[in-house]
C-alpha cells in the first residue's frame, strides 16, 4: 500500500515521527506541494492509494486523473480543500481530525486578549531599551491596562472551544453570553447566557468568533454588525478569516469604534500585503498559530493513524462523507 503525504512540513517541521503512517504501508513524505499546479498535484499522488493533505486542493479532476485513490485524510479539522462529492462519487473515504486543538484555540484567544490588555511584548521591549531604568517613577506604561473581570465577553459560536473560551473567561471574572444557532436564546448552560446575535453584538466588551464558515457566517463581522456594537469593544477571531470583512474592520479600528483587534486568521493565507488589517496599530495578527503547540500537533498525528487504522480495520471514524 502505497501513501503519500502532500503538505507535511506545517503538521511536522521535522519535530514529530511519521512512524505511524510508515508502519502502514511505503510511504513518502513532502513537506510542500503547490497549491495551484495541478500537475505537480497529480504525478506526487501517482498510483498511491491513501492521501494526506493539509491545504493541498483535491480537486475533482485530480481525484479523476488519479484512479487509485482509496482513502483522503485531511490533517485538519475543515475539509473544504478536498472535492467532497467527486470523492463520494469514486467510494473514497475522506476523514478530518476533530477536536485536537481544542485547547491550545482557547489559549490563544486569551494570549490575544491579554496582550491587547496589557501590550506585554511592547512594554518589555521598553524594559530591554533602558526606559524603566531612566524613568522618574517606579513604574509607567504607554497604554491603558485593562482589566477583564466583570466585563462581558460574547462568544459567537459554541462548540468544543467555544466551551473552554468560556471557562477561561468565567475565571477571570468575565460574564459570559454566546450566541448558537444550536441554542435557544435564554437558557443558560454551565454559567453561559445564551442570546440573540444582536444582542451578543449589542452587549458584549469582548466579542469573540469560535463558529464555522458557512454562507451564514461569512462576513458576520461586518459594517452593519459593527455599528451595533458598544464603542470601544474588542474583537477577536481565531476562526476563520472570512468570518470577517477586513476592509469594514480597519474603518472600525481606525475610527476607535472598535478599540483593539486580535487575529490569528485573515482572508487570504499567508497574509497578502495589500490586507486592509496591516499596518493598524491596534490590530494584532499572528501567522495562523493557534493550533500549532507541539502538544497540539501530536494529537493531531495520533488521530491521522488512527483514521487510517480504523478504515483499514473496516470501522472508519471521523467520515466527512459518509
Amino acid at each position: 500500500m502505497k501513501i503519500v503525504v502532500l503538505d507535511g512540513y506545517a503538521l511536522n517541521p521535522n519535530d514529530l515521527s511519521w512512524e505511524g503512517l510508515n508502519v502502514l504501508g511505503e510511504c513518502k513524505v513532502y513537506d510542500r506541494t503547490s497549491l495551484t499546479d495541478e500537475a505537480e498535484i497529480i504525478a506526487r499522488i501517482g498510483d498511491a492509494e491513501i492521501i494526506f493533505t493539509n491545504k493541498t486542493p483535491l480537486a475533482k479532476n485530480i481525484i479523476d486523473a488519479c484512479p487509485n485513490i482509496k482513502y483522503i485524510g485531511v490533517l485538519a479539522t475543515g475539509y473544504n480543500i478536498v472535492d467532497i462529492a467527486a470523492a463520494k462519487e469514486k467510494n473514497i473515504s475522506v476523514t478530518n481530525i476533530p477536536n485536537y486543538s481544542t485547547a491550545a484555540v482557547a489559549q490563544l484567544t486569551f494570549a490575544l486578549l491579554l496582550e491587547i490588555c496589557h501590550h506585554v511584548g511592547h512594554e518589555n521591549k521598553a524594559v530591554h531599551s533602558g526606559r524603566w531604568e531612566s524613568s522618574l517613577d517606579f513604574c509607567f506604561w504607554d497604554y491603558p491596562l485593562i482589566e477583564l473581570a466583570e466585563k462581558t465577553i460574547g462568544i459567537v459560536g459554541y462548540g468544543h472551544i467555544g466551551r473552554v473560551v468560556a471557562k477561561i473567561a468565567q475565571a477571570f471574572g468575565m460574564k459570559v453570553i454566546a450566541f448558537s444557532p444550536s441554542r435557544t436564546v435564554g437558557t443558560n448552560l454551565d454559567g453561559c447566557d445564551f442570546v440573540s446575535l444582536d444582542d451578543l453584538f449589542k452587549t458584549s466588551d469582548v466579542i469573540t468568533l469560535h463558529c464555522p464558515l458557512f454562507p451564514s457566517t461569512q462576513g458576520i463581522i461586518c459594517k452593519e454588525n459593527i455599528a451595533k456594537m458598544k464603542d470601544g469593544v474588542i474583537i477577536l477571531n481565531t476562526g476563520r478569516g472570512q468570518l470577517v470583512v477586513e476592509k469594514d474592520l480597519r474603518e472600525a479600528l481606525d475610527s476607535g469604534k472598535v478599540y483593539a483587534a486580535g487575529v490569528d486568521v485573515v482572508s487570504s493565507e499567508p497574509i497578502k500585503g495589500d490586507n486592509p488589517l496591516l499596518g493598524a496599530e491596534n490590530c494584532f495578527i499572528t501567522p495562523h498559530i493557534a493550533w500549532a503547540p507541539k502538544e497540539a500537533r501530536i494529537r493531531l498525528m495520533n488521530i491521522a493513524v488512527d483514521n487510517l487504522k480504523a478504515w483499514l480495520n473496516g470501522k472508519p471514524v471521523n467520515v466527512v462523507n459518509p
